[in-house]
């Protein structure tokens, strides 16, 4: 995974800003009330929740939004809150990984399905991309929560606390861990008094495949659809970004 910037979670949202928030913001508020339900209300003893809450912040989510997704959690709307992986492929053999988080298991399964089957693609079952993806746990850390910190000085806490790869940026800090040693990362990072913008499980490809432009945007698409559903959390492929593509995602220029 060396050298990989912020396109290294082999994410793609192409809408713009507001919806783009708004699909985040919604992602989030699950979070918490998941972790609300699963780990009580109290933030100061429960970690799932003060992450969640702290990936909120980080995604500017209002402070009511946050106190009322945590009552949520206390409610029967967040007992049939339960969260699902789907694995497939789209156009041109592209691996896709899902998560998603739903009250009526139904209607996303049906949901998933339709998507690949009317975009080229098709449903495999859970285990399927094993070799191609791998687990891991990536926390996004703004610069200024590190000016303090000698690069050298934080590199070897951050490795000692489970870091298996570090990525500076202009922005800031990518670290990424094994999903084995997520939790162990987390404590590192409250020991050390640093808080990262975002922390989350994300699979990762082992190899990306490299398609021509159009057929990209065939995957784009297919992207799109699984993302604008409310009850898919995040979606991760295997497609190579090139310079091009990229460029065609900042734009939002292809329909």
């Amino acid at each position: 995974m060396a050298g990989h910037s912020k396109w290294a979670n082999i994410k793609h949202r192409k809408a713009a800003q507001d919806k783009k928030r708004a699909k985040i913001w919604t992602r989030i508020i699950k979070e918490i009330t998941i972790a609300a339900r699963d780990g009580g209300p109290d933030i100061d003893s429960n970690p799932a929740l003060r992450l969640a809450v702290q990936n909120g912040k980080g995604a500017n989510l209002p402070k009511d939004t946050i106190e009322r997704a945590i009552k949520k959690g206390s409610g029967a709307e967040a007992a049939n809150l339960q969260s699902y992986t789907y694995e497939g492929y789209g156009p041109h053999g592209i691996a896709i990984f899902i998560y998603a988080t739903t009250d009526n298991l139904n209607r996303t399964v049906a949901s998933v399905r339709s998507i690949f089957t009317k975009n080229n693609g098709s449903l495999g079952t859970n285990g399927s991309l094993s070799f191609i993806f791998e687990t891991k746990g990536v926390f996004t850390i703004v610069r200024e929560s590190i000016l303090d910190w000698d690069s050298e000085e934080l590199e070897l806490e951050l490795i000692d606390g489970g870091a298996d790869e570090l990525v500076f940026e202009e922005d800031g800090l990518i670290v990424y861990t094994t999903f084995e040693h997520y939790g162990d990362m987390q404590a590192t990072l409250q020991k050390l008094d640093i808080e990262a913008m975002s922390t989350e499980i994300q699979q990762l490809p082992t190899t990306t495949k490299k398609l021509e432009l159009t057929e990209a945007q065939e995957v784009l698409k297919i992207i799109d659809k699984f993302e604008e559903d409310d009850d898919i959390q995040n979606v991760f492929h295997n497609l190579e970004l090139t310079d091009e593509i990229i460029a065609q995602l900042e734009n939002s220029q292809y329909e």
